[in-house]
């Protein structure tokens, strides 16, 4: 293995919001044996670099952010982005008009020091959203913006994505309203389309262990969810079409020089699917949800331990001892 991928939430990041002393130890080590580590999180860059900050990770490091939409270096160098057309965001608020209480619009506003301005985050409605993602808008609240009608903040600047948030029932039925438009399409079970895996092959990637979905003609936005069962809380992210973790993972690889088969991904829930699937191995997370560790059970990935065992740590260390190797079907 030459590159290792890991999530945040549920995997890397244990339930008290911090990074193990194990996980890091271990992350440390795949550095130091010339394995690139890349965060990949539905967090947007400056909320993941609250927990990461302070682990002393290389600053040239990638980190991936919002579900592929950014990648940054550690040290806040913006090395790519893909925004989501202010068009496509504005039917779209009309589209969801039902959800509109549970929306939030990000926009890209990170300084040179890795900040957010206030205005990052903006909501049209506070009630519903404090009610299902309290700590996070209390935690977000020096960056949120109240806008009423959502749209206003349209006429500033192209977001980078929107986020619909609520219990796992309400949010089927978003995604639901959301894939009614043929412009929206779902990924987060089947990672790559037909044509971006074409795409990715005549660039010269290696992609290995796909099973392609066809990418809707006129597909303008990409749905990827997130779900936390035990909490009854969904999200679901609409991002621009072709985002995704696995998109942003195989072009850093490509820049790397990294196959697909040589990458090791770690992740816990839906939005993590993509980059599981094409990976050379993929560690699923013990505390993943069921219908996610059945998929796991399909497709020959590996349960590992919970994200309060130290799941990450112990496919890092497999890896670096020899246990945990690239199957002879995907070399």
């Amino acid at each position: 293995m030459r590159m290792i991928a890991v999530d945040m939430d549920g995997t890397l990041v244990g339930p008290d919001g911090r990074v193990s002393a194990r996980n890091l130890a271990a992350m440390k080590a795949a550095e130091r044996a010339g394995v690139e580590v890349v965060v990949a999180t539905g967090r947007r860059h400056c909320y993941a670099m609250r927990v990461l900050r302070e682990l002393g990770l290389r600053e040239e490091d990638a980190l991936i952010s919002s579900n592929g939409t950014v990648t940054r270096t550690i040290g806040a160098r913006l090395l790519e982005r893909t925004l989501l057309p202010v068009e496509t965001a504005r039917w779209l608020c009309g589209h969801v008009e039902e959800f509109r209480n549970a929306l939030v619009m990000t926009f890209d506003k990170v300084g040179p020091d890795g900040e957010d301005a206030r205005g990052s985050l903006v909501v049209e409605h506070l009630d519903e959203l404090h009610a299902s993602i309290g700590k996070w808008m209390v935690a977000n609240e020096p960056y949120i913006a109240h806008v009423i009608p959502i749209e206003r903040a349209l006429e500033w600047e192209a977001p980078i994505q929107m986020m619909l948030c609520g219990s796992i029932e309400r949010m089927r039925r978003a995604e639901a309203r959301l894939l009614e438009h043929p412009g929206v399409s779902a990924v987060g079970v089947t990672p790559l389309r037909k044509s971006e895996v074409r795409q990715l092959e005549r660039d010269g990637v290696t992609v290995s262990g796909i099973t392609p979905q066809e990418r809707a003609p006129g597909a303008e936005a990409a749905l990827h969810r997130t779900e936390y069962p035990e909490r009854d809380l969904s999200i679901v992210d609409i991002l621009p079409a072709g985002c995704s973790k696995v998109s942003a993972l195989l072009r850093r690889a490509k820049d790397r020089g990294v196959k697909a088969e040589e990458i090791l991904a770690v992740g816990d829930n839906w939005n993590d699917v993509s980059m599981l699937e094409v990976a050379g191995r993929a560690v699923l997370m013990g505390n993943a949800p069921e219908a996610l560790k059945a998929m796991a059970a399909e497709r020959g990935w590996i349960v590992g331990r919970r994200h309060d065992e130290d799941g990450v740590a112990e496919a890092i260390e497999a890896v670096l001892d020899g246990r945990l190797s690239v199957p002879d079907s995907a070399v």
